[in-house]
Protein backbone atom coordinates (compact mmCIF):
# COMPACT_ATOMS: atom_id res chain seq x y z
CA UNK A 1 0.00 0.00 0.00
CA UNK A 2 1.53 3.37 -1.00
CA UNK A 3 1.45 6.50 1.17
CA UNK A 4 -1.31 8.27 -0.82
CA UNK A 5 -3.64 5.26 -0.61
CA UNK A 6 -2.98 4.94 3.12
CA UNK A 7 -3.75 8.63 3.64
CA UNK A 8 -7.05 8.34 1.75
CA UNK A 9 -8.06 5.33 3.87
CA UNK A 10 -7.20 7.20 7.09
CA UNK A 11 -9.20 10.22 5.93
CA UNK A 12 -12.22 8.09 5.04
CA UNK A 13 -12.05 6.25 8.36
CA UNK A 14 -12.63 9.50 10.32
CA UNK A 15 -15.03 11.24 7.94
CA UNK A 16 -18.74 10.88 8.71
CA UNK A 17 -21.28 9.73 6.17
CA UNK A 18 -23.90 11.51 4.13
CA UNK A 19 -27.04 9.47 3.46
CA UNK A 20 -28.85 10.29 0.22
CA UNK A 21 -32.05 8.51 -0.75
CA UNK A 22 -33.11 8.25 -4.38
CA UNK A 23 -29.49 8.70 -5.43
CA UNK A 24 -29.28 6.52 -8.55
CA UNK A 25 -30.10 9.46 -10.85
CA UNK A 26 -31.36 13.01 -11.00
CA UNK A 27 -31.07 15.41 -8.10
CA UNK A 28 -30.22 12.71 -5.59
CA UNK A 29 -27.14 11.74 -7.57
CA UNK A 30 -26.12 15.37 -7.92
CA UNK A 31 -26.42 15.94 -4.18
CA UNK A 32 -24.28 12.85 -3.64
CA UNK A 33 -21.67 14.26 -6.01
CA UNK A 34 -21.60 17.61 -4.19
CA UNK A 35 -21.23 15.88 -0.82
CA UNK A 36 -18.55 13.55 -2.16
CA UNK A 37 -16.68 16.56 -3.49
CA UNK A 38 -16.79 18.03 0.02
CA UNK A 39 -15.13 14.87 1.35
CA UNK A 40 -18.08 13.08 2.89
CA UNK A 41 -18.26 9.31 2.74
CA UNK A 42 -21.53 8.32 1.10
CA UNK A 43 -24.39 5.95 1.68
CA UNK A 44 -26.54 6.13 -1.45
CA UNK A 45 -29.86 4.32 -1.59
CA UNK A 46 -32.20 3.42 -4.43
CA UNK A 47 -34.52 0.62 -5.53
CA UNK A 48 -32.65 0.50 -8.87
CA UNK A 49 -29.97 -2.07 -8.07
CA UNK A 50 -27.79 -1.92 -11.19
CA UNK A 51 -27.90 1.86 -11.39
CA UNK A 52 -27.06 2.47 -7.72
CA UNK A 53 -24.14 0.02 -7.78
CA UNK A 54 -22.72 1.67 -10.90
CA UNK A 55 -23.11 5.15 -9.36
CA UNK A 56 -21.39 4.00 -6.18
CA UNK A 57 -18.36 2.83 -8.14
CA UNK A 58 -18.25 6.08 -10.07
CA UNK A 59 -18.43 8.21 -6.90
CA UNK A 60 -15.64 6.25 -5.25
CA UNK A 61 -13.39 6.75 -8.25
CA UNK A 62 -14.24 10.40 -8.75
CA UNK A 63 -13.90 11.66 -5.17
CA UNK A 64 -11.75 9.01 -3.37
CA UNK A 65 -14.39 8.52 -0.66
CA UNK A 66 -16.23 5.50 0.64
CA UNK A 67 -19.49 5.09 -1.28
CA UNK A 68 -21.81 2.36 -0.06
CA UNK A 69 -24.46 1.62 -2.69
CA UNK A 70 -27.54 0.08 -1.12
CA UNK A 71 -30.44 -1.33 -3.11
CA UNK A 72 -33.48 -0.84 -0.92
CA UNK A 73 -37.20 -0.34 -1.48
CA UNK A 74 -38.23 2.61 0.68
CA UNK A 75 -41.97 2.69 0.07
CA UNK A 76 -43.06 0.66 3.09
CA UNK A 77 -43.97 1.71 6.62
CA UNK A 78 -40.93 -0.02 8.15
CA UNK A 79 -38.42 1.23 5.54
CA UNK A 80 -36.97 4.02 7.68
CA UNK A 81 -36.36 1.78 10.68
CA UNK A 82 -34.73 -0.89 8.50
CA UNK A 83 -32.38 1.68 6.96
CA UNK A 84 -31.51 3.11 10.37
CA UNK A 85 -30.85 -0.39 11.73
CA UNK A 86 -28.54 -1.08 8.77
CA UNK A 87 -26.49 2.01 9.61
CA UNK A 88 -26.33 1.07 13.28
CA UNK A 89 -25.16 -2.43 12.45
CA UNK A 90 -22.48 -1.08 10.10
CA UNK A 91 -21.42 1.63 12.60
CA UNK A 92 -22.06 4.39 10.09
CA UNK A 93 -22.15 7.88 11.57
CA UNK A 94 -24.67 9.82 9.49
CA UNK A 95 -23.94 13.54 9.67
CA UNK A 96 -25.93 14.58 6.59
CA UNK A 97 -29.37 13.24 5.67
CA UNK A 98 -30.82 14.08 2.25
CA UNK A 99 -34.45 12.96 1.90
CA UNK A 100 -34.72 12.94 -1.87
CA UNK A 101 -36.49 9.69 -2.83
CA UNK A 102 -39.85 10.22 -4.46
CA UNK A 103 -42.35 9.32 -7.15
CA UNK A 104 -44.44 11.43 -9.51
CA UNK A 105 -47.24 10.97 -12.00
CA UNK A 106 -50.25 12.94 -13.21
CA UNK A 107 -53.40 11.15 -12.14
CA UNK A 108 -56.66 11.91 -10.37
CA UNK A 109 -56.53 10.80 -6.75
CA UNK A 110 -59.69 8.67 -6.79
CA UNK A 111 -58.76 7.05 -10.09
CA UNK A 112 -55.31 5.99 -8.94
CA UNK A 113 -54.60 2.62 -7.39
CA UNK A 114 -54.58 1.90 -3.68
CA UNK A 115 -51.02 0.58 -4.01
CA UNK A 116 -49.75 3.78 -5.62
CA UNK A 117 -51.43 6.04 -3.06
CA UNK A 118 -49.93 3.99 -0.24
CA UNK A 119 -46.54 4.16 -1.95
CA UNK A 120 -46.45 7.94 -2.37
CA UNK A 121 -47.70 8.54 1.18
CA UNK A 122 -45.11 6.19 2.66
CA UNK A 123 -42.29 7.46 0.46
CA UNK A 124 -43.00 11.21 0.79
CA UNK A 125 -44.38 11.41 4.33
CA UNK A 126 -43.70 8.46 6.61
CA UNK A 127 -40.24 7.51 5.37
CA UNK A 128 -38.56 10.97 5.47
CA UNK A 129 -40.25 11.90 8.76
CA UNK A 130 -39.11 8.70 10.45
CA UNK A 131 -35.59 8.93 9.01
CA UNK A 132 -35.39 12.35 10.64
CA UNK A 133 -36.78 10.87 13.85
CA UNK A 134 -34.18 8.11 14.02
CA UNK A 135 -31.10 9.88 12.67
CA UNK A 136 -32.05 13.20 14.23
CA UNK A 137 -31.66 11.72 17.71
CA UNK A 138 -28.12 10.65 16.84
CA UNK A 139 -27.36 14.12 15.46
CA UNK A 140 -28.68 15.81 18.61
CA UNK A 141 -26.56 13.47 20.73
CA UNK A 142 -23.47 14.58 18.78
CA UNK A 143 -24.72 18.20 18.65
CA UNK A 144 -24.09 18.27 14.91
CA UNK A 145 -26.03 17.30 11.81
CA UNK A 146 -27.61 18.49 8.60
CA UNK A 147 -31.00 17.48 7.18
CA UNK A 148 -32.21 18.40 3.70
CA UNK A 149 -35.77 17.71 2.57
CA UNK A 150 -37.19 18.04 -0.93
CA UNK A 151 -40.45 19.88 -1.39
CA UNK A 152 -41.91 21.21 -4.65
CA UNK A 153 -43.47 24.28 -6.14
CA UNK A 154 -46.73 22.28 -5.95
CA UNK A 155 -46.57 22.57 -2.15
CA UNK A 156 -47.81 26.15 -2.57
CA UNK A 157 -50.52 25.68 -5.17
CA UNK A 158 -53.41 23.33 -5.86
CA UNK A 159 -52.78 21.31 -9.01
CA UNK A 160 -55.26 18.94 -10.61
CA UNK A 161 -53.95 15.36 -10.88
CA UNK A 162 -51.22 16.15 -8.33
CA UNK A 163 -53.38 16.35 -5.22
CA UNK A 164 -51.45 13.81 -3.14
CA UNK A 165 -48.05 14.78 -4.54
CA UNK A 166 -48.55 18.44 -3.66
CA UNK A 167 -50.02 17.62 -0.25
CA UNK A 168 -47.06 15.42 0.68
CA UNK A 169 -44.65 18.16 -0.34
CA UNK A 170 -46.61 20.67 1.75
CA UNK A 171 -46.19 18.29 4.69
CA UNK A 172 -42.41 18.30 4.17
CA UNK A 173 -42.41 22.09 4.00
CA UNK A 174 -44.22 22.44 7.32
CA UNK A 175 -42.24 19.67 9.00
CA UNK A 176 -38.94 21.19 7.91
CA UNK A 177 -39.82 24.69 9.07
CA UNK A 178 -40.93 23.46 12.48
CA UNK A 179 -37.91 21.20 12.93
CA UNK A 180 -35.59 24.03 11.89
CA UNK A 181 -36.77 25.87 15.01
CA UNK A 182 -36.85 22.80 17.27
CA UNK A 183 -33.39 21.54 16.39
CA UNK A 184 -31.41 24.72 15.75
CA UNK A 185 -30.33 25.02 19.37
CA UNK A 186 -29.30 21.37 19.33
CA UNK A 187 -26.71 21.96 16.61
CA UNK A 188 -28.80 20.35 13.85
CA UNK A 189 -29.64 22.35 10.74
CA UNK A 190 -32.82 21.52 8.82
CA UNK A 191 -33.36 22.88 5.32
CA UNK A 192 -36.09 22.36 2.74
CA UNK A 193 -35.54 22.95 -0.98
CA UNK A 194 -38.33 24.05 -3.32
CA UNK A 195 -37.22 23.45 -6.89
CA UNK A 196 -39.37 23.90 -9.92
CA UNK A 197 -39.17 21.40 -12.75
CA UNK A 198 -35.65 20.01 -13.15
CA UNK A 199 -34.33 18.04 -16.10
CA UNK A 200 -34.59 14.53 -14.63
CA UNK A 201 -36.40 11.38 -15.65
CA UNK A 202 -38.93 11.86 -12.83
CA UNK A 203 -41.49 13.46 -15.13
CA UNK A 204 -41.16 10.91 -17.94
CA UNK A 205 -40.92 13.68 -20.56
CA UNK A 206 -39.66 13.11 -24.08
CA UNK A 207 -36.29 14.59 -24.97
CA UNK A 208 -38.03 17.04 -27.30
CA UNK A 209 -40.30 18.39 -24.55
CA UNK A 210 -37.38 18.57 -22.11
CA UNK A 211 -35.27 20.55 -24.57
CA UNK A 212 -38.15 22.93 -25.21
CA UNK A 213 -38.67 23.41 -21.47
CA UNK A 214 -34.98 24.18 -20.97
CA UNK A 215 -35.03 26.63 -23.86
CA UNK A 216 -38.08 28.48 -22.53
CA UNK A 217 -36.86 28.42 -18.95
CA UNK A 218 -39.65 26.22 -17.57
CA UNK A 219 -37.16 23.48 -16.71
CA UNK A 220 -33.78 24.01 -15.05
CA UNK A 221 -30.59 21.96 -14.92
CA UNK A 222 -28.57 20.76 -11.93
CA UNK A 223 -26.15 23.70 -12.02
CA UNK A 224 -28.02 25.46 -9.21
CA UNK A 225 -26.84 22.75 -6.82
CA UNK A 226 -23.30 23.97 -7.31
CA UNK A 227 -24.18 27.65 -7.36
CA UNK A 228 -25.70 27.55 -3.85
CA UNK A 229 -22.83 25.78 -2.10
Amino acid sequence: MDFSTSRIMMKNAIMPYALVTGASSGMGLQYARVLGEKGYNLLIVSNEENAIVEKGERLREEFSVEAIALERYLGQSQSAKELFDFCQKQNLEIEVLVNNAGVYRNHDFLKDSEDYNNLILNLHVNMPAMLIYFFGQEMVRRHKGYILNMRSITSNIAVQKLAVYGATKAFLKQLSRSLHIELYGEGVRVTVVRPGAVATNLYHLSSRVTKMGLLLGFISTFTFLYEVQ
